[in-house]
């Protein structure tokens, strides 16, 4: 046995005894060591990084390591095997799955706006954000020799009297702490909880009152966002966000579903995103808000299809195996202490519906928070994360889609790709003459650049193109000080130099990145023209066009459209509605009626399943072009001349 010693940026080391032979990036995992690894491990992407400090790894050679960062002590962790006792250093960047968790500053209003907004507009609609709970102030006779009464009874008369119920359900966890509570409190206290026509179902009893509260998480494949809101009210409490924790088993949904079926998979994939990403997330909401965790008296999840299924621990393999069938669509019943949740055990935890294998409730959720169903005109929704999932429709009918657009957007497959945190470069121009870029980083005033996110790419490529740097197949064409090529000629445009960048290694795009994204954007046109065909219709009949994910701030759909991800139509139609899962899931958790017209939606939408379709793929390898190979699709979108 060898001593494998993980040594991080911050002077904190982790220690493993491994066997000669052992896998680095295996072993990273089983010690719970974050190292990024989009790819899974299977050698493509080049992101599981580590610098050789000590000893010696027996390492396969890799296209992904210069000879001269090789001779400096960097290699790919997926690539190493054990052979001796080994020091290696894990990179802390940006990139890393395990980023910061970030808690939102509500002080300034505009987030707490935002929902409010939603709630007015929701509510606008027909829905109603009325809910059944209930917290009551008591005031019980105490006890005494002639009044004997024991205490469940006591509370439950109370109740009775109170709320004008027939029944009071006591949970075990209220008894337990029943005694206790009322003494303290001198026999006044608060009681919590649900009421269902006759019955109430005691949730929590206290000495103070505090508030009722719910909470709202969207599970992204690659980020995971939450708020804290007040059941009464909705008024928001909380707002935290952080990476997936699954993220180390792989970028997609593909590679998790095959780690997730290997022995024990299922549970290190269930841990990875409860214990290790949404209990800290609700915890540290929790104490921004100043409550007990106690508190959350329900709970909404919006995820894909295959993010319920590894939350809940189930087997998610035949989602990805013809003919894809999924083990639930829509599945009520599931309590927060049933997956060990940070929050009040007999919360109810609600799932956001699936509609297809790939169409899942962070799509539905989306959909009732964009009010497409509420419109008399054609409307297209687009989500843009890890995956591409679009809704189209009006409130006569809706069509939803997904493609495999593959994890592009959210910076996966991208050489100096990362998702939209800090020393994320956001947007991007570049001076037609000089060559020389512009740009706006993500984060406080200072920082160097890190990588690229989503909305940076579309923009470099788009400036890129438009000013014929590179060609429609995503080529370089012209020479200059920011155009660079390897010993095999492939080219590449670097935004900053080692010196310049918060890494020591340079932010550039190459033209194997381009070409990932040309077919990530190719697979999101394709989807919109083939599903429009499939109805006969084609891109003139869409009036608005919502574009909902976390890409970054929000991505210049003119850029979007002169690359030929978007259709070419006029620019006022389209809008950015950032993140529409989180917005449902916060109508949802606070509103029954919310969710049934989630239910509702799912039910009524048609899923139009892509790979079975047989003009589909003609239409991808038609798209993977600047901007398309029919260029009377985008009569705006051209080079400058």
């Amino acid at each position: 046995m060898f001593d494998v010693t993980f040594q991080f940026e911050n002077g904190q080391t982790t220690v493993i005894s491994a066997q000669e032979g052992a896998n680095l990036l295996e072993l990273a995992r089983s010690a719970n060591v974050a190292i990024d690894a989009p790819c899974s491990g299977n050698g493509s992407c080049g992101k599981c990084r580590v610098k050789l400090l000590s000893g010696q790894l027996d390492c396969l050679p890799t296209s992904h390591i210069t000879a001269e960062e090789a001779a400096d002590g960097w290699r790919l962790a997926c690539g190493s095997r054990i052979c001796g006792d080994v020091t290696v250093l894990v990179p802390d960047i940006a990139s890393a799955y395990q980023s910061r968790m970030k808690t939102a500053d509500l002080s300034s209003g505009q987030e707490i706006a935002i929902f409010e907004k939603l709630m007015a507009d929701v509510s606008a609609a027909g829905v109603s954000f009325a809910n059944d709970f209930v917290q009551v102030e008591l005031t019980l006779d105490a006890p005494t020799l002639d009044d004997t009464m024991p205490d469940n009874e006591r509370i439950t008369r109370a109740l009775e009297a109170a709320l004008g119920v027939e029944t009071v359900a006591i949970p075990y966890d209220c008894l337990v702490r029943l005694a206790q509570v009322l003494r303290e409190g001198n026999f006044r206290v608060w009681a919590a909880g649900e009421r269902k026509g006759n019955t109430f179902r005691l949730l929590d009893v206290s000495a103070g009152q505090a508030p009722l509260c719910a909470a709202a998480i969207d599970i992204g494949t690659t980020t995971v966002s939450a708020v804290l809101t007040d059941l009464k009210t909705g008024r928001l409490l909380a707002k935290a966000s952080s990476g997936n924790g699954q993220i180390r088993y792989g970028a997609d949904v593909i590679n998790r579903i095959i780690e997730q079926g290997k022995p024990g998979g299922r549970r290190k994939l269930q841990k990875a995103v409860i214990d290790e990403t949404l209990n800290p997330l609700l915890r540290a909401m929790c104490r921004s808000a100043g409550v007990g965790k106690e508190r959350i008296f329900r709970l909404c999840v919006a995820s894909n299809t295959t993010m319920n299924h590894l939350l809940l621990g189930v087997d998610a393999d035949p989602v990805r195996m013809e003919p894809y069938i999924p083990s639930f669509f829509r599945w009520q019943g599931c309590k927060a202490r049933d997956l060990h949740l940070a929050a009040h055990g007999d919360a109810d935890v609600v799932i956001a519906p699936n509609i297809g294998s790939y169409v899942g409730g962070d799509i539905t959720a989306g959909v009732l928070a964009s009010l497409l169903w509420d419109r008399d005109e054609f409307t297209l929704f687009i989500d843009l994360g890890t995956n591409g999932e679009l809704v189209f429709g009006n409130r006569d009918f809706m069509m939803s889609c997904a493609c495999s657009a593959g994890p592009a957007f959210e910076g996966g497959d991208i050489s100096c790709g990362m998702r939209a945190t800090d020393g994320a470069i956001e947007a991007v121009t570049i001076d037609r003459d000089t060559m020389e870029p512009t740009f706006r980083i993500i984060g406080e005033a200072g920082q160097k650049p890190v990588g690229l996110c989503g909305s940076g790419i579309i923009d470099l490529i788009s400036e890129l193109f438009r000013c014929g740097i590179i060609s429609p197949k995503g080529q370089f064409q012209r020479e200059g000080a920011r155009v660079r090529r390897d010993a095999h000629g492939t080219g590449r445009y670097v935004l900053a130099t080692e010196d310049e960048s918060a890494t020591g290694r340079e932010v550039s795009l190459d033209e194997v990145d381009i070409d990932s994204f040309i077919r990530a954007k190719g697979a999101i046109f394709s989807a919109i023209d083939t599903m429009l065909r499939s109805l006969d219709m084609d891109v003139t009949v869409l009036d608005h066009v919502l574009v909902a994910g976390g890409i970054g701030s929000g991505i210049n759909m003119k850029n979007a459209v002169n690359i030929g991800m978007f259709p070419d139509i006029d620019l006022e139609k389209f809008e950015y509605i950032g993140n529409s899962s989180l917005a449902g899931a916060y109508a949802m958790a606070l509103s029954p009626s919310a969710e049934e017209k989630t239910y509702g939606l799912a039910a009524n939408m048609t899923y139009l399943e892509l790979s079975t379709n047989p003009g589909y793929m003609d239409a991808f390898v038609a798209a993977c072009f600047l901007p398309h190979t029919n260029t009377a699709l985008f009569p705006n979108s051209h080079p400058e001349a």
